[in-house]
Formats: structure tokens, sequence, C-alpha cells
């Protein structure tokens, strides 16, 4: 075709305006603009491959699947040399389809047992490279099938997952098929016979790289005679003979690298191989205790041999490798990657110590091994983040997975050592990992995701991620195809979430509507991404302004469906945490109201509490006590089964975790607002396990037992069962002795209830026949309730102050008075009109006791700046309250806290404008 030249055409205003003519060099250039807008589909034909050569399997083939002409390019051979399967479910039916484009296929990851059998069906008849993990279940039959298609095979990696069903004859069958064999490495096996490895010997002549690594048995003598070989690895392989070992292998003429780590290796064994090989130029030793153990080893007497230990000084030992003594410390590796002058014999070693040491690192990590710190320190963190940038992208996996792995020292309690994380970002670490993370490769995007994730649980790296950038990258990897990159970029928002000051960048960067549709996109089949994602939301959900985004971008709807559907009990845990957490901000926005009204969300709670898992009965109960304070969802709850599930939740964790005790009593208070609630939760015996909670050592448990036990006492059916149960004991004990004022004064409160009167009724008929038989004495448990009550009332009130209140009434006293007697958690209750009317009712209690105590309380619910006090002094108005606290405060036989009190309260009405004309 003629080469041809276009004009580019700018606009200026309403006119055109013809740029400079630039001649291009491919056969036609048929883009077009169109109003503005280019024709894609113009793009000339090597372009397009050119395209598609920067981006990964899964999106070459959706953007070949729209249109024709791309499609027919999106299949040529030349884009399909390698082939990445691992993040696929790789079936004989997808190999199938994949089959003409891998006709020159030269390299194959892939994943597990499935993608294994499949491998046949992509007719790739020319692959050069095969490297599997997750092999446990790949067997010999398997195996030796894959080696007999692939004639051509120069590379077999499988590992580091061990490969127990792959035994010798399975490396036989590797021998007499791929006689062009150069390296072979497998992990895991039982035993390597002789046989195996004599016929690897005879057959495979160019095998130069071995690694027989964590197998159980490998035969010493037989590997001495692989006289091809020039680095082998049989690091974390047991029983091996190192006396025959030295002996043999020290005599093969080609060996250059041996990797024995993670052995038993002696230093004899290792004296014997260093002064007698005379090829050998690097023997890796990292973590091999009885060559650490022993103390007169002298290392350095091996001049132009390396030792690499975990006592030896890594990076300054390989500089030694170059002839360029400037290549020292902690660049080696980066020096030898940018060298001008390359030399092969070189690059061989490095490139092969960068995947051993890769692979121990990992090894070491995951070991989670005690005494490793200074290592770890001084050279571990440097040496993982010099492998990541390697050229070898499985190595660049490999040291981010390290990276990931070594800072966790309690999985259970996802626990990083600081020290180490700290260490990875001084050197740099955290913009290394952001910049694997934006690679195009998936594996790499992955790994890169998780270091950031684990890293960030220390403030400080999340801080650092923040300022790179990190948040927009991991809500850009969120919404990846590839369930397990977004996996783990819902994981590092999970952790990055937890910092306050991250939650808004998160919700800016679109992090919240990815999470959301995270859930939608793998509710089925991915646990892992949905543990994460709910725990992201549940934080997220915790800040009111983010909270509202979850809600506007479906997430009541997505963690009500998790609730509902999900059977793995780290999605529900997480899910009732971010419900809980949705509905917690009643005040501010409708979440609450819209969590209650989504279907089948409430049964769901209420069914999540009777879970096997504490934690998800937990959050459950937390869900449900938040839902609560809305007065439909209230009695919705109920309706559920809920004052049933609750009650046998209570009476079931006398020995739980204080959370689920705090939550469980809570759940009960937030229902028991309600009287009919509160009937039905004494008569499903809801009493019983809130005066055993009230018992609890912990402070938190104390004051949602004691609220639950105060709303209960308002009915003095309840209040008598609390008396006939011993709840009267457990109460003066809270009241006097709990380090929460909020405990002490609602048990005060549940007392002043019981004993005002009104429970007498329901003691003339309850008394004489199980009271009786239990040894209850009302009369005891009043003066036991009344002294308590009066000595608790009394530690509010600071004679000298009261007496200048009772001389002079001026504000600044009153004030003062006010300040010494408040709970700060007190203005967070809200009463209802019954109950306000109850304690104005108690200011005429012939006891004066009581009369402070009421005085007290409504001086609590009305201060100034409470949350509920407009409410509450709304209610007493309407009420005609204020004629009864002037009576109170005029009272000649009413004790002074009691005119006090009464005489603040007053103030405070006057100061909400309530205070009526009279």
């Amino acid at each position: 075709m003629s080469r041809r030249v276009r004009r580019k055409v700018g606009r200026k205003g309403k006119e055109k305006a013809v740029l400079p003519s630039y001649p291009e060099i491919e056969d036609e250039v048929l883009v077009s603009v169109y109003n503005g807008f280019v024709d894609w589909t113009g793009l000339p034909d090597d372009t397009v491959i050119q395209l598609f050569s920067c981006l990964n399997d899964r999106d070459r083939a959706s953007l070949a699947s729209t249109c024709k002409t791309w499609r027919v390019l999106g299949i040529s051979p030349c884009l399909w040399t390698s082939l990445d399967l691992r993040a696929h479910k790789c079936n004989d039916a997808m190999a199938t389809s994949l089959a003409l484009r891998c006709v020159n296929l030269k390299k194959l990851r892939f994943r597990g047992a499935e993608s294994a059998d499949a491998i046949l069906h992509l007719q790739a008849r020319n692959l050069r490279e095969i490297s599997g993990d997750y092999c446990r279940k790949i067997t010999d039959a398997t195996l030796s099938v894959i080696v007999a298609r692939h004639e051509a095979l120069e590379s077999l990696q499988l590992g580091p997952d061990f490969c127990e069903r792959i035994s010798s004859d399975a490396i036989k069958a590797v021998a007499f098929c791929c006689p062009k064999l150069k390296k072979l490495r497998l992990s895991g096996i039982r035993d390597v016979h002789a046989d195996a490895i004599n016929a690897l010997t005879k057959h495979c002549p160019n095998l130069t790289d071995i690694g027989f690594i964590d197998c159980l048995n490998v035969d010493e003598m037989a590997l001495g005679n692989v006289v091809s070989v020039r680095f082998l690895s049989v690091a974390g392989t047991s029983n091996m003979k190192w006396g025959a070992v030295s002996h043999l292998w020290h005599k093969l003429p080609n060996l250059t690298g041996l990797d024995v780590s993670r052995t038993d290796i002696s230093s004899a064994a290792v004296s014997r191989l260093l002064s007698s090989s005379q090829s050998l130029k690097v023997l890796c030793a990292l973590n091999c205790p009885e060559l650490e153990g022993d103390t007169n080893f002298a290392p350095r007497k091996y001049k132009s041999k390396l030792l690499l230990a975990l006592f030896t000084d890594i990076l300054k030992e390989l500089a030694l490798l170059f002839v360029d003594i400037t290549k020292k410390g902690k660049n080696v590796f980066l020096d030898w990657r940018n060298s001008v002058n390359k030399d092969k014999n070189l690059d061989d070693i490095m490139t092969w110590l960068e995947w051993i040491l890769s692979h121990t690192l990992l090894r070491i990590a995951e070991s989670n091994q005690q005494g490793l710190d200074a290592f770890w320190l001084k050279q571990g963190a440097t040496l993982l983040l010099n492998l990541m940038q390697s050229s070898q992208e499985d190595v660049q996996e490999r040291a981010a997975t390290g990276l990931a792995t070594f800072v966790v020292i309690d999985d259970e309690n996802a626990s990083i050592d600081c020290g180490r994380a700290e260490a990875v970002m001084r050197d740099g670490g955290i913009r290394l990992l952001l910049n694997l993370a934006r690679s195009w490769r998936e594996g790499l995007q992955s790994e890169a995701a998780k270091a950031i994730a684990n890293l960030s649980v220390n403030a400080n790296v999340a801080k650092a991620v923040a300022e790179e950038g990190g948040i927009n990258i991991l809500a850009g990897l969120a919404r990846s195809m590839n369930r397990l990159v977004a996996e783990e970029a819902a994981g590092g928002l999970w952790n990055l979430s937890v910092g306050e000051e991250h939650k808004s960048a998160i919700a800016e960067a679109g992090g919240v509507k990815a999470l959301v549709d995270l859930i939608f996109k793998w509710s089925s089949g991915g646990d892992g991404v949905l543990e994460r994602a709910a725990g992201a939301l549940a934080n997220l959900a915790a800040d009111d302004k983010c909270s509202t985004e979850v809600a506007v971008a479906g997430g009541v709807h997505a963690l009500v469906m998790l609730a509902r559907n999900c059977k793995f009990e780290g999605v529900q845990e997480q899910a009732a945490r971010a419900l809980a957490n949705l509905a917690a901000h009643g005040d501010s926005n409708s979440n609450n109201a819209a969590v209650g009204q989504e279907a089948g969300a409430l049964e769901a709670l209420v069914q999540l509490t009777q879970s096997p898992h504490e934690g998800v009965r937990q959050e459950a109960a937390g869900a449900l006590w938040n839902l609560s304070f809305d007065d439909r969802n209230r009695e919705a709850i109920a309706a559920a089964g809920g004052v049933e599930a609750l009650v046998a939740l209570a009476q079931g964790c006398s020995n739980a975790s204080p959370g689920l005790q705090e939550r469980a009593a809570g759940a009960l208070w937030g229902l028991s607002v309600s009287e009919a609630n509160s009937i039905a939760i004494g008569r499903e015996g809801g009493v019983v396990p809130l005066i055993a909670l009230a018992r609890s050592e912990a402070a938190d448990v104390h004051e949602t037992a004691a609220g639950a036990l105060w709303n209960l006492a308002f009915n003095p059916g309840n209040a008598l069962r609390i008396v006939e149960e011993g709840g009267v004991p457990a109460l003066v004990h809270l009241c006097s002795s709990s380090v929460s004022k909020m405990a002490r004064f609602m048990a005060a409160l549940a007392l002043a209830y019981m004993f005002d009167g009104r429970m007498d009724e329901y003691a003339l008929v309850g008394i004489s026949s199980e009271s009786i038989s239990k040894g209850v004495s009302l009369d005891g448990a009043r003066r036991m309730a009344l002294k308590h009550i009066e000595t608790f009332v009394l530690t509010f009130s600071d004679p000298q102050t009261f007496s200048a209140a009772a001389a002079s009434s001026a504000p600044a006293a009153l004030a003062q008075v006010t300040e010494g007697a408040r709970i700060q958690e007190a203005g967070h209750l809200r009463c209802s009109g019954a109950e306000i009317g109850r304690f104005v009712a108690m200011l005429r209690n012939p006891s004066s006791v009581l009369k402070s105590c009421a005085a007290f309380a409504l001086l609590q619910f009305t201060i100034p700046g409470g949350r509920h006090a407009m409410h509450h002094a709304s209610l007493m108005q309407n009420g005609g309250a204020a004629r009864v606290l002037r009576a109170a405060a005029a009272a000649a036989t009413a004790p002074l806290e009691a005119k006090i009190f009464a005489k603040i309260v007053l103030r405070n009405l006057e100061h909400h404008h309530m205070e009526p004309s009279l």
C-alpha cells in the first residue's frame, strides 16, 4: 500500500487551524476524528498489537472483544508468548478456547491441579517454561502427561508448596521426555531416588539448575554424578548425609552455586565444600542452626568463596563477586542490574541468587522464628527491598510476599512488629511497593497490595502510604477483575481505614463505591474478599460522613445480603459490625432507620446472635443495640424474635468476653425502653442473666447491665423479680463500687424505682410464696438500697459548696455545685415522659433519700449541653414539674441536697426557656 501523509487538524474557536504534518511510516493510518471523538477502530494493526502487548491477559481479551477487527488482532500469536493462569479457574473448556492463541506460547504459569490437567488442551507444543504453585494434588500421571506433550521444555518449577503426590517416577518421566531441560525445581517431594536423578543425568545433558527443596529424602550420591549442574539447591531438605555430601559434591566440575539453607548442615561439611571445590563460588546457608551454633567457625578464611549466612553481611559478601570494588553495600543488586559491561557468568550467579534468596527469606518469614529480629532489621528488610526490584517476576512476587509476612508476629490479632515495618519505610519500601502495585502484572499487584495492607497496620506506615498516593492506588486495585488483587486491595483499605484521618481520603478516591461493588461482584465464592470489603466498610461507617456515602453507594443492601446469605463467620462478623456502625449515627442521618427497613436485616441479625462464633454473636448484638434506638426498629426486633434471642444470648455469655457481655446487655437495654418489651424480657427470664452481668469485672458491662436493669425496674413486676433473684445486692455493689460513674448512677436509679412504693402491691401477692422461699426481706432490701443511694448522692455533695449555695442561691454558687455533680455521660440518656414524671413524683416521696435521688437525676437530665436536655425540659414543662420543684426547694423538712439540686433544675429549665408563668 502507498505511504500516506495525513494532516492533523486543531480547532481554534470556530476556525480550523492546520497543524504541521508528519510522515508516518505505517502502511496506513486510519484514525479519524468526528466531532472531537477518536475512532479507535481506525488504528493501524501494528499500533493495536503494540497496545495489546501492554495489557494483562484478561484486559487484552476484554479489549479484543469490542469489535471484529480487534478480535482477530487480539489472538495474534505474537501477543501470547506467555500466559499467567493463576488468577483463573482454568478447566478443559477454558483451555480449549485459548488454544488458538497459544501456538507460540513459550512461558506458562498456573495454579492448582485442575489447571494442570487443563494444560494439555492449550496445545502449546512449543512451551519452554512451566511454573506451577498450589501443586499438592498434582499426581505423577498428570505431570507425566504434561511433560510428554511438551518435549521442548527447558524449565519446570513446581512449588513452593509441597508436591505431596509426585514421586521419583514422575521425575524419571521428566528426564525421558524433556531432553532440552535446563532447570528443574521441585518442592516437597517425599523421596527423590537415585534412579530418578540418574535418569536426569543421562537424558538431560543441559540440566544446569536443580532444586530439590523441602524434600524428605534426596539421594546425595546420585546428585554427585550430575556433572552438568551449575546451581544446586537442597534448601529445607531433611535427612541429608552431610559427610557424604562434602566428600562427593566438591568434585562436581561445574558447581558454581550451592544452597543448603534451612538444613542441619554442619560447619565441618561447609568448610570441606568451601575448601575443596574448585568451581564453587557461592554457598548459601541461611538459617542453619548447627552451623550458626558453632562459635569457632571462621568463614572469612575461604578467600574467593562466598558464604551467605545469617551471621555474615550478605550484601557486602555479594559485592566481592564484582571486579569493580565500588559495588558495595545496599545497592549491590541495583548496581549489577544497571551495569553496562555484562558478564554472563556473573549474571547467571546473580539471577540464581535472587531466586534462592527470595525463596529462603520467604520461608524464614513464614516460620516466624524467635531470635531473628536483629537479622531482619539489619539485613532482611533491605534484602527483600533489593529483590523487589528484580527483573524476575516470581522473585519480585516472593519478595513482596516476604515483606507482607515478616512484619506479622501474630496472625490471629493482626499484630505486626513496628520496628520491622518502620525499617521497610525508612529504606524507601513504601514507594517501591506502590510502584509494584501500579504494575500491569496482576501477580505483582496482588502481592504488593498484601504487603501494603500488612504494613499499614502501623500508623506511621499508614500515613506514609497515604502521603505517597497509596489510597488512590488501592482504591483502583479494588476494582480489579482479578479476585486476588481485589481482595488484597480491600485488605489495604481495611487497615488504612482504621485511621480517622484516612477515612475521607478513601471516600474521595472512590473507595466506598469500589468496596460495595466488590460485595456484589464476589457475592459467592469469595469469602476473603468479602470479609475484607465488609471490614473496610465497617471502619468507614464509623465516620458520620462516610456512613452516608456507604448507604448512598448501596452498602446497606450489600451488607444485609452478606448477613443473610454468607455462611463464613469472618464475613458475618464484619457485615454485622458494619451494620452496627451504620446504625450508630441516629442523630445525624437516617441510616439507622434504613437498615431496619431493609428486607430481612433484623431477622438476619437476630439469627446471627445464635452463631457458634463469639465474634459474630458480639457484632450482631451490637448492631441490634444500635438499631433499637429507633422506635420502629425496636418493635420490629421484638417481632422478629429479638427478645427471646437476646435473653438466650445473655444467659449463655456469663463466661464470654466483656465485649459480648456488654453488647448482649446493651441490646436488652435498648429493647427494654419499650415497656412491652421490658415486660417480655422479664417474662423470658432476662432478669437473672442481667444480674449476673452486673457482677462482671468490666466497667463497660456494668453500664449496660445497670441500664437494662434500670429500664426493667420501671415495671413493678420486673422490680419484684429483681428483688427475688438477688438483684439488690448486685445493684448495691455497682452503686458503691463500680469505677464507672454511669453504672453507679443507673444502679442508684434502678434501686430508686424498686423502692419508691410502686412495687408494694405486687409484693403483697408475690412475697408470700417464692420470695419467702428465697429468703427475701423487702424491708431489709429497702434499707440496704436507700442507704447506698444516699451514700452515692452524697459523693456529689461537697458540704462547703452546698453551704455557700444554700446561703446565697447565687448563679455562681449553683454553677459550682452543678460542675461538681455533673456525670458527663448522663447527658446522652433519653427518658420518656413517664420516666420524667416518675422522678418528679419521687420529689413528693416521704423518703428524704428518694427526694434527693430524684432531684439529682433531674439535674443530670437537664444540664445545658446535654444531648436530650431540651427534650427533658419540655417534658417537665408539660408535666407541671416547676411547681413540684419549687415546693421541694422550699420544703423545710427536705434534705439540703434535694433543695439545692431542685434549685439547679429550676435554673436549668429557665435556661431552656421552659419556665411557665405560675
